[in-house]
């Protein structure tokens, strides 16, 4: 199944490496890496940091149901030194953020986890790396 990830991260010294080294976690446990669109840097959203971001979407083929690629996205987090998840919107700086934007064509809304990510259309860093790997993504969102 292909299933598309937002990749953020606003600490370190080297952001891009941190995205880096993200994608290649993702392409040894998540399943294949078919694309990885432009890095682009952006001001953080929903809270105040002195820090900018760093984002990118990418695609992979995988094997995983969306739990279990939660999961591992979760875990790669934590393997990267992330250390707490954002809880009611309370966001804060991180070394790594990865979310699962869309799974195929799947809806899923449950406690866990919801696909599509339902903020990919405010988020401009989200949906502009997402429409340059995925632009017939433009018109599933639309449609769901």
């Amino acid at each position: 199944m292909t299933a598309y990830l937002g990749l953020g991260t606003n600490l370190g010294t080297d952001k891009a490496a941190n995205l880096r080294q993200a994608v290649k976690l993702l392409s040894e446990q998540a399943g294949h890496v078919l694309a990885c669109s432009s890095f682009i840097e952006t001001e953080p959203w929903g809270f105040q940091s002195v820090n900018t971001f760093l984002n990118a979407v990418v695609a992979i083929d995988t094997p995983h149901t969306p739990h279990e690629l939660l999961r591992i996205t979760q875990s790669i987090e934590r393997s990267m030194g992330r250390t707490h998840k954002t809880i009611d919107a309370n966001y804060k700086d991180r070394i790594i953020d990865i979310d699962i934007l869309l799974y195929g064509e799947e809806t899923i809304h449950d406690a866990d986890l919801t696909i599509p990510h339902p903020l990919i259309m405010q988020r401009e860093f989200v949906y502009l790396p997402l429409f340059e790997i995925a632009p017939e993504a433009e018109q599933l969102l639309r449609s769901i």
